[in-house]
């Protein structure tokens, strides 16, 4: 598994911290910064790691900004990308496994530095079920595919 991680400065601290976890559990990681508390505009981090998950140069990515909804809005702007905003286990579970998040969007300034490791542990070790998901997942393709040229 080859994960891309970015960051604003909002969620430099958080990112930095998810990251070293990763590292520690042999996690290949590919930062896409920042890597400064300078303030910085959250699309452009949201969008490197989107692109390295499109095109396969990672399986999946995880993105943090101050609430985690502005870099997962930009994230889910690129075509393929399926980018869940979770604050919980559960939710970030299910993401997996009946959405196929191929990206995990935290809040930096909202979640907990060791709920969010558990929010990434619950996405990571989740797999998507298929099925009748898979169906729906299939939908939100089709949505993207008339709208996004």
């Amino acid at each position: 598994m080859k994960i891309a991680i970015g960051s604003d400065h909002g969620g430099l601290e958080l990112k930095e911290h998810v990251k070293k976890y990763l590292l520690d559990k042999g996690v290949d990681v590919v930062d896409c910064g920042t890597n400064s508390s300078e303030s910085v505009d959250y699309p452009d981090f949201a969008y490197k790691v989107a692109e390295a998950v499109k095109d396969g140069k990672c399986s999946n990515g995880i993105v943090v900004c101050g609430t985690g909804i502005g870099i997962s809005i930009a994230a889910n702007k690129v075509a393929g990308i399926r980018c869940a905003l979770c604050g919980d286990c559960y939710s970030a579970k299910m993401a997996k496994e009946h959405n196929n998040a191929n990206m995990l969007a935290l809040g930096g300034r909202v979640v907990g530095k060791d709920l969010a490791l558990e929010i990434v542990n619950s996405w990571i070790n989740a797999e998507f079920q298929g099925g009748r998901h898979e169906r729906r997942v299939n939908k939100i393709t089709d949505i993207e595919k008339k709208y996004m040229v």
